[in-house]
This record gives C-alpha cells, sequence and structure tokens, in this order.
C-alpha cells in the first residue's frame, strides 16, 4: 500500500524481456536504501517487487498483464519514473490510499501552464468515469492528486483536469508531461467498492410474502 506522495524521481536504466513480460532495472539511490528481495516500490503507480538490486539500483518484473494495461510496456531506457516505497505504519498518510493497482491509462490532452499552476486535462476510459468525482482523489502516474475539474457525464469522450503546484512539476515526472503522453491512472479503491455494491443492489427484489388473511379462516 502507498500514500502517492512520490519519494524520488527515478530512472530507467535496462529494459529486457522476460518471457512474456519485462523485467526493469531502475536507479533509485532511495528507494533502495532499505529495501530488501521481496518488497514493493511503486514504478510511477505500478507496484512492483525487488527481484534484484545494488547499491542504487533494483531490478522488477512486469508480468503481461501489467505490460497491457500500464504505460510500462512502452517505456525505455532513460525514461525517468515516480518512485515510492510502501507505507510504513509510522508514517503520516499524506495522499490518499494508494494500491499500486492501475486501472487504465489514458492521453494528457491539454497541457495550460499559469504563474504558479500547471493544469492538466487528461483523457478518461469510459468504463472508469464514473469513479472521479470533482474535488475527488485520482492517482496519476503514482502521484495522489485532487480532482479538479471533469467532463460532463453526458460527453461521449470522457476526461479530468488535475492542477499541479511547483513541488509536484519539480520532483515528479508530470512536470515533463506534454499533449500526447500516456499516462497511469488508479482511481479511489473507495469508489471502486461503492460501484461493486451498487451493482448489487440493482437485481429486483423478491416480491413479498401475501399477508391476505385466508378465507373463511378465524382472526
Amino acid at each position: 500500500m502507498f500514500t502517492g506522495i512520490i519519494e524520488e524521481r527515478g530512472e530507467v536504466i535496462a529494459v529486457a524481456a522476460s518471457g512474456d513480460g519485462l523485467r526493469l532495472t531502475i536507479r533509485g539511490p532511495q528507494a533502495v536504501s532499505d529495501a530488501a528481495q521481496g518488497d514493493s516500490i511503486a514504478v510511477s503507480g505500478v507496484c512492483l517487487t525487488v527481484v534484484d538490486q545494488g547499491e542504487d539500483w533494483f531490478a522488477a518484473d512486469v508480468m503481461h498483464q501489467t505490460v497491457a494495461v500500464t504505460s510500462l510496456g512502452g517505456i525505455a531506457p532513460g525514461a525517468p519514473v515516480n518512485l515510492e516505497r510502501a507505507l510504513a505504519t509510522h508514517t503520516r498518510l499524506g495522499g490518499h490510499i494508494v494500491q499500486g493497482h492501475v486501472d487504465g491509462t489514458g492521453t494528457v490532452l491539454d497541457v495550460r501552464p499559469g504563474d504558479e499552476w500547471r493544469v492538466l486535462r487528461v483523457s478518461l476510459p469510459a468504463d472508469l468515469a464514473p469513479l472521479v468525482v470533482d474535488k475527488g482523489s485520482i492517482t496519476l502516474d503514482g502521484v495522489s492528486l485532487t480532482v479538479s475539474a471533469v467532463s460532463d457525464a453526458a460527453e461521449p469522450d470522457p476526461w479530468f483536469e488535475v492542477s499541479l503546484i511547483p513541488e509536484t512539476l519539480e520532483v515528479t515526472t508530470l512536470g515533463g508531461r506534454r499533449a500526447g503522453d500516456v499516462v497511469n491512472l488508479e482511481t479511489d479503491i473507495l469508489a471502486r467498492h461503492v460501484q461493486r455494491l451498487l451493482a448489487f443492489t440493482t437485481t429486483p427484489a423478491s416480491p413479498a410474502p401475501n399477508d391476505t388473511p385466508n378465507e373463511g379462516g378465524s382472526r
């Protein structure tokens, strides 16, 4: 489990085929400073397991399903990535509850610069649109963010916007995002649970028992 508060911007130093998946080698001195084999590290929002490591790097395997649904399938050596170690129980939960289980990807549609802020508009897969609300939480490439605007429910091509403060622009990869870039999306876990619960409430209720007294019966 993670918080979406990025600890370090790492760099992919090697990408190798591994069966039907990939093995990534990533430079991240802080991420591996107390890591051990089997530990979890979120790489641009994707929870990966450390399988090998050195003084300032670690390697992790990315299975086929993850390659198919995240941006890691197109990653190359030299690419910057956002890194976060798993949440420790004694630390503050500064962002929101993030699992590192990416729901899908979106495409940056527009980048609007401001004096201090930068607004990103990102496309939203139709099946994820009901899970994203104005002022709600979303994880973008592993970064915990607050949704600042969403498309109307009737729009055929859903989108959402996030406003990035200077700190986020400086310490994460989002500062370098441009229109056309693909980003990993993880919606709020609470919204996903509510959606699942509501799916069961749409089943028609059984008719109530007939409580009409039998004709001729005594009362």
